[in-house]
């Protein structure tokens, strides 16, 4: 059995006016990220790393921004896309672990929800996905309340 070990970074500016979706999660806030897709850090970070994995590329190579059937495209379907994308080329997934970074919402009482959807999107079980967060304290743009990031680690396995 083979194993490959994926990281994915994913970052985006704040603004007023947007939703903030985090793992999949409309999180009730007065802002959120601004992107073409539905903005979700957290997801893209994910989708990054099992495509590294795999070394197909990465998630703006297979959902380009300038094209506009991925305009405000839920994550989590990009996610199934990514999962599907592995299964042909015969890798499963076998975990998910993240870091999201963020100083504002505290995230501790959706983390469960996250990782449930996500673990339905990549066909996981909920227990196969971590998800933590840290703060910036305060510090640079994401400590301003202008940005927020996730770092994402997956390992796949052959099929």
């Amino acid at each position: 059995m083979a194993l490959r070990i994926g990281y994915g970074f994913d970052i985006h500016r704040l603004a007023a006016g947007r939703r903030l979706v985090l793992g999949g999660v409309i999180l009730d806030e007065d802002f959120g990220c601004v992107a073409h897709s539905d903005g979700d850090v957290l997801v893209h970070a994910i989708c990054d790393a099992l495509l590294g994995a795999a070394a197909l590329g990465d998630i703006g190579r297979h959902f380009p921004d300038d094209d506009e059937a991925y305009r405000d495209i839920s994550s989590i379907v990009l996610l199934r896309t990514v999962r599907s994308m592995l299964a042909e080329q015969r890798w499963r997934i076998e975990n998910i672990d993240t870091t999201v970074v963020l100083d504002r919402p505290k995230i501790a009482s959706f983390r469960h929800e996250m990782a449930r959807r996500i673990a339905e999107a990549a066909d996981i079980p909920v227990e196969a996905v971590s998800i933590k967060a840290t703060t910036s304290e305060g510090i640079g743009f994401i400590g301003r309340g202008e940005g927020i990031a996730a770092h994402a680690v997956v390992l796949i396995a052959s099929a």
